[in-house]
């Protein structure tokens, strides 16, 4: 009974991350309505059930390391330059995946996202024929990262030479 409903999280929680991307994409956008709740449920499920993907000190440890993790080089970026690098979604989707998945997920989903993103992002303004200089969404790549974390959380210790992670 706990492995069905276990899954049944996770696929809601894969649908609900298909979405936001789906909606950054589109709009460049992570709506709060969306991402806050998702914060929410993470640390409640690790909390206050059996069934949480991490425990809740993992949790809240994640949701709040996710969240600096991009608002602080995002302050600096924008002290030096007087605008944002990358949008507070981001920073709030990142918090959501840390209180899902725990904070130790954190650097195979940032890995994975930036390396993805460069790649992506490259293709995707080139596909939209818009300068290297302009923005791009991010979160899509955080998604693909998060999900991969979720289905597949040792992928990058058994494909990467020196354990980083």
């Amino acid at each position: 009974m706990s492995f069905a409903l276990n899954y049944c999280i996770q696929t809601i929680l894969i649908g609900v991350l298909l979405y936001l991307a789906y909606i950054d994409f589109r709009t460049f956008q992570l709506p709060n309505t969306i991402t806050l709740p998702l914060i929410i449920t993470g640390f409640g499920f690790s909390a206050f059930t059996t069934l949480g993907l991490t425990d809740a000190s993992s949790s809240l440890m994640g949701a709040c390391l996710g969240y600096t993790l991009l608002w602080l080089p995002n302050w600096v970026y924008h002290r030096i330059k007087k605008q944002d690098g990358v949008g507070m979604g981001d920073a709030k989707l990142l918090a959501a995946l840390g209180a899902w998945l725990g904070w130790s997920s954190l650097p195979g989903i940032l890995l994975i996202a930036s390396l993805s993103g460069v790649i992506g992002g490259i293709l995707w303004l080139q596909w939209q024929q818009r300068r290297y200089g302009q923005a791009f969404p991010f979160g899509p790549f955080l998604v693909i990262a998060g999900i991969i974390q979720l289905l597949w959380p040792q992928l990058l210790t058994k494909i990467l030479p020196i354990h980083l992670i």
